[in-house]
């Protein structure tokens, strides 16, 4: 009896053996599929990237058109444009005060018509004022 269970021990073996090859050859036989079907796809990506890099950029920017600002203060008969104000405080940096024209980086302007006189802020700094 001891014959025919070494037989049937063997056979078993070689069963589980046979399944175990099956299993594994079905294994390495997706594994192939995917790995052709990933190589497959990264081929597409590289030559869509090759084509996208070849065709000239489209560029959809849209261009903002200045607005042309003109202010004028009429007060008591005078009239007097912002432009020319700014234009004065501009000067007076660059003449009176002898700085350089690309230091200045503010003007604010305060106009004060009843005082006839227009009183400016340079780069937050320095102060003064003008007559209208």
């Amino acid at each position: 009896m001891r014959k025919s269970t070494k037989a049937t021990a063997k056979a078993t073996a070689s069963q589980a053996t046979e399944t175990v090859a099956k299993t594994v050859e079905k294994a390495v036989k997706a594994a192939e599929k995917t790995t052709k079907a990933v190589a497959e796809k990264a081929e597409e990506v590289k030559e869509a990237v090759k084509e996208t890099a070849k065709a000239p950029a489209k560029r959809t920017t849209t261009r903002k058109t200045a607005v042309k600002e003109t202010v004028y203060l009429q007060y008591l008969g005078k009239e007097i444009n912002k432009d020319d104000l700014v234009k004065q405080v501009k000067d007076i940096w660059t003449k009176e005060l002898k700085n350089k024209a690309g230091d200045l980086k503010s003007v604010t302007l305060y106009l004060k018509p009843e005082e006839n006189m227009a009183y400016y802020v340079i780069n937050d700094d320095v102060t003064g004022s003008i007559a209208l």
